[in-house]
């Protein structure tokens, strides 16, 4: 052995096994005592010091005697260890569920043993391995091509069973998470972090691929076909993580355009990743119908690349609006018009991509190959993304429809009304050059009430409610609703106005003109001198909602108390 080099690497290889095993052993039993675990050494020892071979094998059958009994006593010493460890961990399952629920002790095992981590590594280890494999055998370059198609076969060769499967929906769930975690850091830097410490993005990507994985069979596929399949997968995964990416900059990027923050190098990361999202998609498109053959899951990729390049349009032709309104000297008023309009064009161009991908598996479905989990792709497709966005379309184009017929309802204030009101919006805080008049008299921008009607049909100032012109004139026609029960009317006119002291007339038809209108109040305005219009204003629109408002629900005696109706007076 001695004179053998191939004999004595073995021999050394051996000994510093053993040497490894009893240290660990030791380790793990918390003891110093080596020698405890060391009797599988002696027929080592032996043959180092050249003992015949008749007596190294009495004393290997010794040291395999002396381990037994070693592991025996062991056992016996600590019979009811296990039952202990076991009752007491039950105790503790029990006390857990009793208090968090049985969820919450699934999550808190989840987190503990840390299961997804441990399935990732698992898959890195087969994949790593498969990829050592090829290149250990293969003496000649590989070209792109060919790294391509190793790429997938060797990931196709580590999905052949359930647990590497999961171990394959993991790591794409954390390459998904940082991903999107990378995006978040280019656009906000470390404030990503501090804004949002906890990301649970990632699982989408990986639920995905899991449940196309099984409903496709993807494990009983040949190594071929199931690379082929995992291309196709892999894209709709790519497609998924793109809209994450663009929901992740979607906010940010507006919110950087409508601040006056005049750092470029934000305005950069902001406008290069947009750039990014718009390119990409559409060169994923593009390679996709180079290579593959049309079918209704490659359409559904295509039109979710198309879909993703039309929202990121649609964001930079916002921020585009919000960047030259920057540098004008007046906002714009029909700004919030102007992307209504964007955004409605952008969204009528999604949902007749959706309509279209609807009509061709409608048509796959019919003329060719029928199949449940076609149909069922079909159906929810259509429902969340062509019904549900018809309806919310309308919705919002009724809202909008209706704002816009109020608005024009209201009279417009003159000249003289506008400087004896002498005072600012009340929801922009800006100057008014031009005002409407609420059936409550008070004086707003014609695009911020707008605004404001497109949330709710209130007046921002006294909450009443504003109705458009031809239910003004069913309520003036003899329709009483409820009317109160001390016979007064349901909307006195208040005493004075709300921000601009004007009265508001008792009855406004639909025969009388603005003109007309204005006269009138003109006629009954007293005058006043104001020092400080907006204290004032805010003081005076206080009065005018006890006073007017109010005093249609409620009686005076019932909650301000006899003294009421003097205190109104005195406002």
């Amino acid at each position: 052995m001695h004179l053998e080099p191939l004999s004595m690497n073995r021999f050394i290889s051996a000994l510093v096994g053993q040497l490894v095993v009893c240290t660990l052993c030791s380790c793990v039993m918390k003891t110093k005592q080596i020698w405890l675990f060391s009797a599988h050494m002696l027929p080592l020892l032996a043959r180092l010091c050249l003992v015949p071979i008749e007596t190294i094998v009495v004393i290997n059958k010794f040291a395999m005697i002396f381990t037994g009994l070693e592991v025996l006593y062991f056992l016996a010493s600590n019979l009811l260890v296990p039952f202990n460890l076991a009752k007491s961990a039950y105790r503790e399952l029990v006390q857990v569920v009793e208090v968090y629920g049985l969820l919450a002790l699934g999550m808190s095992l989840w987190n503990q043993l840390v299961v997804p981590v441990l399935f990732m590594v698992f898959w890195l280890v087969l994949f790593a391995l498969q990829i050592y494999t090829y290149f250990s055998t293969r003496d000649q370059p590989t070209s792109r091509e060919r790294l391509l198609f190793l790429f997938l076969t060797s990931i196709a060769e580590c999905c052949s069973t359930p647990y590497s499967l999961l171990g394959l929906v993991f790591t794409v769930s954390f390459v998904a998470l940082g991903v999107l975690t990378l995006c978040k850091f280019y656009l906000q830097g470390y404030r990503a972090f501090m804004n949002d410490p906890a990301m649970n993005r990632g699982m989408t990507e990986g639920v995905t691929l899991l449940i196309l994985a099984v409903q496709t069979g993807l494990i009983e596929l040949q190594v071929v076909h199931r690379a082929f399949l995992l291309s196709i997968i892999l894209f709709i995964v790519v497609a998924s993580i793109l809209q994450s990416m663009l929901e992740i900059a979607d906010p940010i990027v507006l919110a950087l355009g409508a601040s006056r923050d005049k750092s470029l190098w934000k305005h950069f990361r902001a406008v290069s990743l947009c750039l990014f999202l718009l390119v990409f998609p559409s060169y994923m498109a593009y390679m996709i119908c180079q290579f593959f053959h049309m079918d209704f899951w490659l359409l559904i990729i295509i039109s979710s690349s198309i879909l993703t390049s039309l929202q990121v349009l649609g964001t930079l032709f916002i921020y585009v609006l919000f960047m030259i309104e920057e540098f004008r000297k007046e906002p714009v008023e029909n700004m919030d018009d102007v992307i209504y309009y964007v955004n409605g064009t952008y969204r009528l161009l999604e949902f007749l991509v959706a309509l279209c991908v609807v009509a061709y598996g409608v048509s796959e479905t019919v003329f060719g190959e029928w199949t449940v989990m076609g149909s069922m792709i079909i159906f929810i497709h259509s429902y969340y993304n062509v019904w549900l966005r018809a309806q919310l379309g309308w919705k919002s184009f009724l809202l909008r429809r209706d704002a816009v017929n109020k608005i024009k309802s209201l009279p417009i204030a003159t000249t003289e009304q506008l400087e004896q009101h002498n005072d600012i919006c009340s929801i922009c805080y800006q100057d008014m050059n031009s005002a409407v008049i609420t059936p409550c008299s008070h004086f707003f921008h014609a695009g911020c009430l707008k605004k404001w009607l497109y949330v709710q049909e209130t007046c921002p100032l006294c909450h009443c409610q504003l109705k458009s012109l031809s239910q003004q004139t069913v309520a003036e026609s003899g329709t009483t609703v409820n009317p109160p029960p001390d016979g007064r009317a349901a909307n006195p006119p208040p005493e004075t106005t709300g921000t601009g002291g004007d009265a508001a007339p008792a009855e406004t038809g639909p025969e009388q003109s603005r003109a007309e209108s204005a006269q009138n109040r003109d006629a009954q305005s007293p005058q006043y001198t104001e020092t400080e219009p907006i204290g004032d204003s805010v003081h005076r629109d206080t009065g005018g909602l006890e006073c007017g408002a109010e005093l249609a629900r409620i009686s005076d005696a019932e909650v301000f108390g006899q003294g009421r109706a003097e205190v109104c007076g005195g406002m």
